[in-house]
Parts: C-alpha cells; sequence; structure tokens
C-alpha cells in the first residue's frame, strides 16, 4: 500500500489514521467595516504605514503546526521552514508521536522537490501551482504561499488607486479593482496591521482569503513590527468559504525573522528513486 503514495501528505495521513488527527481549527472571524468614507490624509497614510512593511520582512528560520483541509481530507503535520522571500524555501516535515521527518521540500523559483524519506524516493518537478497542489492540495501559487508563510504579504498598489474606503469598529477596509482583479484590505487602525486580504479574480474564478491573527512584537532595522503567529489561506472557485474551500492554517511555534547568514540548501539524495512531479496527475484523494 505504501509504495502507491506518490505525494508527501498521503504519507503523513496514514500517520495519522494511527496516531490520531485534531479537528481543523480556524481563526475567529472580524466583521468588515460597511460604513462608507472618504479617503482622508489620516487613512492614506495608514495604508502606506502598513504596505511599506512587509519589505522589513526579508527571511524567516521558524516552526510552526500547518494544517491542510481540502474538501475531502484534513491533515496536520509539524514543521521546520526556512524562507527567504522572492528566493527558495525549505520545509523539514515531521509526523507521528515522535515528530520522525517524513519529507524534505525544496521550493526553488522554478524548481520543486520533494524527498519521500520513508520510502526513499525523489519528486521532482516545476514549482508551478499544478505541482503545488498536487503536494498541499491547495491551488496557490508560489509567491502567494511564501508570502503568507512569511506573515507579511506585498501591498503593490498605490493609495491613490483606492476605488472605496469604508470604516468599522477600529478597522478600515481598502477596496482596489483593476483589470477584472478585486482586492479587499482590511487594516486593524490602532495596531497599524493587516488582518485580511481577499483577492477575486472575477465570477466563477478562484477567489483567495488570507487571515492573520495573534500578532507578537519583533524589532526590526530599530522599529517594532507586529508580525502575526497564526496566518489561514482559504481559496474557492464557488464562493463558498465553508464546505468547498481548501484551506491552510499556519500556527508558528517559533521563529526567528531575517536571521543572519540563513543559507538555504538542498542535497538531492543518493539512490533516492527519481520520480517527475509533472507526469503525475491530481490524485482522488485530494
Amino acid at each position: 500500500m505504501m509504495n502507491r503514495i506518490v505525494t508527501l501528505f498521503l504519507v503523513v495521513f496514514f500517520f495519522f489514521l494511527q496516531y490520531g488527527c485534531a479537528d481543523f481549527e480556524t481563526v475567529i472571524r472580524d466583521e468588515v467595516p460597511d460604513r462608507p468614507t472618504v479617503l482622508t490624509r489620516e487613512l492614506a497614510d495608514l495604508y502606506r504605514e502598513v504596505a511599506g512593511a512587509s519589505p522589513l520582512v526579508r527571511s524567516l528560520d521558524g516552526y510552526a503546526d500547518i494544517t491542510i483541509k481540502t474538501p475531502r481530507r484534513k491533515e496536520r503535520v509539524y514543521c521546520n521552514i526556512q524562507l527567504v522571500r522572492y528566493r527558495e524555501s525549505r520545509m523539514i516535515v515531521s509526523a507521528g508521536l515522535l515528530g520522525w521527518p517524513v519529507a524534505d521540500l525544496y521550493f526553488g523559483k522554478d524548481s520543486l522537490y520533494v524527498h519521500d524519506m520513508l520510502n526513499n524516493r525523489l519528486l521532482a518537478g516545476r514549482n508551478s501551482e499544478e505541482n503545488l497542489e498536487k503536494i498541499l492540495g491547495v491551488p496557490s501559487g508560489y509567491r502567494l504561499l511564501s508570502e503568507s508563510l512569511l506573515g507579511l504579504v506585498n501591498l503593490d498598489e498605490a493609495v491613490e488607486d483606492v476605488s472605496s474606503v469604508k470604516k468599522g469598529e477600529g478597522r478600515v477596509l481598502y477596496v482596489f479593482e483593476k483589470n477584472r482583479i478585486r482586492k479587499e484590505m482590511v487594516i486593524d487602525s490602532e495596531n497599524r496591521t493587516l488582518t485580511s486580504l481577499v483577492i477575486r479574480n472575477g465570477p466563477g474564478e478562484l477567489s483567495t482569503t488570507l487571515y492573520f491573527r495573534n500578532f507578537k512584537p519583533y524589532r526590526l532595522e530599530n522599529k517594532v513590527m507586529l508580525i502575526p503567529q497564526q496566518i489561514e489561506m482559504v481559496l474557492s472557485r464557488t464562493g463558498d468559504l465553508q464546505e468547498n474551500a481548501y484551506r491552510l492554517l499556519i500556527d508558528y511555534d517559533k521563529r526567528v525573522i531575517n536571521p543572519e547568514a540563513l543559507s538555504i540548501k538542498f542535497a538531492r539524495p543518493r539512490n533516492a528513486r527519481l520520480i517527475n512531479f509533472d507526469d503525475i496527475g491530481v490524485l482522488p484523494w485530494l
């Protein structure tokens, strides 16, 4: 049976059948601001301050519980995560009561490697949305996934291009619309943090929602910044964020932001059987 496993997380699934699998934990939702307002200088400065914070987080080295839920499965693993923004990342996945490493994942700009340690196999292919979905069960591009792991996503939109602004209890909603793509950003006006980001690609297309919670202070470049310990990504093509959604919950146990001399290296295992990711279809369990 184990020899027919062709992705990492199917291996992990059998571990959890033996040791038990925790229920999927979701973060608490906040109400979206609903009172229309004008873009004042104060609200423009708030957006610029939050948007200017993300480039300060350039890399991380940490440990996190990662929970994945698809319409058919839910899994939970513990990972050591190393990541450099705009470059590569690595995840060493552990499972079971003893926390044994079961897989080593390397994400390059164009390449993707997964070492299935239990069966000494190396899965290799392009770093594409299709191949990421084969591993994680979540149809996300690498840039969005990596920025979600960092906790601070890039807000590329200029505040002058905002389509509408709404206020609520301690929060401000900024809406940007361009080329049929709509982005909704909710910012905590007191803590000066991004608490949610929604990206809509049009009717029937994939929509992405990111939630950021449990902020902790970090000192970066002589500034104290609040960075979320918990990040949730929800993807849906139907608009249903409950039953038919793909969900990825990242909950950091500990991490170092911008560690000195972080070097991410992946040594291809010797004598491992090579499997081409591009030749593998979508598995029925996803």
